[in-house]
């Protein structure tokens, strides 16, 4: 049986609307299917737990964007029962990763071929995520971003991806970059005035901005962006050149690989994780290899 999971929110509303269309397609091809709408936050994580109990679940299926993704996974850890995604939100980048179709009747029908294949997730702390971990300067637009009303409106317009734009243009102004100890598979280094960490799992976050571009969800490592020693003019100059991954060549850009992540600041650094709130420093960050099964 096809289990599905609507995040009623997701996309202002969006979810709903495309869930409605899905259920006359599965009607119309006398699927079996059953169906959750989440009422608060983490209640997507809470669903997949009573799905997996659920001997007659052969599919979870997140109707929503990345928020919901991430808290599906939470829930799905340890199990083979593999995920698919019909994407309803404003960033999409986990779509975007495993090269599933934005549009909804094309996503189901890939899930309906039941072609699976096996990923790596990442762990922050005691959360998994599927995409990127941001940590300071993103982290703080993403927490700016999601409490906002802008992004509500923008979603109205589907414009959702510009919501994280119009977030880092409010933060640039007053954030503060921090010093770092930074542990990258157990070799410490200390780096000054850190602007932000990301710790991708995939290539893009906030809607298809390329913070790794070279990260893959089947290799057992992390790629690792660190922006630092940078004015914020410079910063703000080179934003744009993310959305091409053309930042990696400026030289106050590090990209590393690895297994595994510690991250101690002198300031606290608010950590994001497929654009979810998680925390703040300190975070451990480790790779899950071959650990979610999706469509």
């Amino acid at each position: 049986m096809y289990c599905f999971i609507v995040n009623k929110v997701s996309g202002n509303g969006r979810a709903l609307k495309i869930w409605s269309l899905i259920e006359k397609i599965l009607q119309e091809k006398n699927i079996r299917y059953c169906v959750h709408f989440t009422q608060k936050s983490n209640h997507a994580t809470q669903i997949v737990q009573e799905y997996i109990n659920n001997k007659e679940t052969a599919v979870i299926i997140a109707v929503g964007g990345d928020g919901t993704v991430h808290e599906a996974i939470n829930g799905l850890s340890g199990s083979n029962i593999p995920l698919g995604i019909i994407p309803a939100g404003s960033g999409n980048d986990f779509c975007r990763a495993l090269g599933i179709p934005l549009r909804f009747d094309k996503a189901l029908e890939r899930i309906l071929k039941d072609e699976r294949k096996v990923i790596d997730i990442g762990r922050i702390n005691d959360k998994y995520y599927a995409t990127v971990v941001g940590i300071g300067f993103d982290g703080q637009v993403a927490h700016t971003t999601n409490i906002s009303k802008y992004k509500k409106l923008l979603n109205l317009f589907r414009l959702g991806g510009i919501s994280y734009i119009v977030g880092v243009f409010k933060v640039l102004f007053y954030y503060k970059p921090t010093n770092v100890d930074l542990k990258v598979d157990k070799k410490q280094q200390k780096i000054a005035n850190v602007w932000l960490i990301a710790v991708a799992n995939s290539p893009s976050y906030a809607g298809g901005m390329l913070i790794c571009p070279n990260a893959i969800n089947t290799d057992g490592l992390f790629d690792i962006c660190i922006v630092q020693g940078i004015s914020r003019w410079e910063l703000l100059r080179i934003l744009p050149t993310v959305f091409k991954g053309k930042h990696t060549s400026h030289p106050s850009v590090t990209i590393l690989k690895a297994r595994e992540v510690e991250i101690l600041s002198d300031s606290p650094m608010i950590a994001h994780g497929d654009g979810e709130i998680i925390g703040q420093t300190p975070v451990k960050i480790s790779v899950k290899p071959r650990s979610l099964y999706v469509l």
